[in-house]
């Protein structure tokens, strides 16, 4: 027998600390941002957000530092710096689209199953590993021949 977990759907349903605090930063999130400011103080929050709750988008940055730092390292061309970063930037612009489908279908779905909801949420997975098999190809096909190249030539 499975157990519903219940999870908050609304400010009043949380403990008063934390519905203070979530109704303090984001009662004005509905709105349009007044300002360029504002625009970035937003988009930044979600990033903050996904670095601090989603477990894979942590991952894919330490994956596009090391990829990037590793190109530097090599001395890659500048225009084969730019394919890495531009590959990992879009494999974490997907985990964040991912984490918001996942966050608005939840909210619509909330503890219930639903059928599209899976394949709403699988989809949304399914194009952030095409993103990173693509990610991995391409840092493999531009990475591995000039760290071989280091590595053989300490032999």
């Amino acid at each position: 027998m499975s157990q519903k977990v219940s999870t908050p759907h609304t400010t009043s349903d949380l403990p008063n600390n934390l519905a203070k605090v979530m109704s303090n930063d984001r009662r004005l999130s509905w709105q349009i941002a007044t300002n360029l400011f504002l625009s970035f103080k937003y988009a930044w929050a979600g990033i903050v957000y996904g670095l601090q709750t989603q477990r894979n988008f942590r991952i894919h940055v330490v994956m596009c530092i090391v990829a990037i730092g590793l190109s530097v390292l090599l001395h890659l061309q500048t225009v084969k710096i730019a394919i890495i970063a531009i590959t990992s930037g879009l494999v974490m612009t997907l985990e964040l689209l991912n984490t918001a489908i996942e966050s608005i279908v939840d909210l619509t779905v909330k503890q219930s199953y639903h059928e599209l909801a899976k394949i709403a949420k699988d989809c949304a997975a399914g194009a952030v590993l095409i993103s990173a098999m693509a990610a991995l190809l391409v840092g493999g096909i531009l990475l591995l021949p000039p760290l071989a190249t280091l590595i053989l030539s300490y032999w």
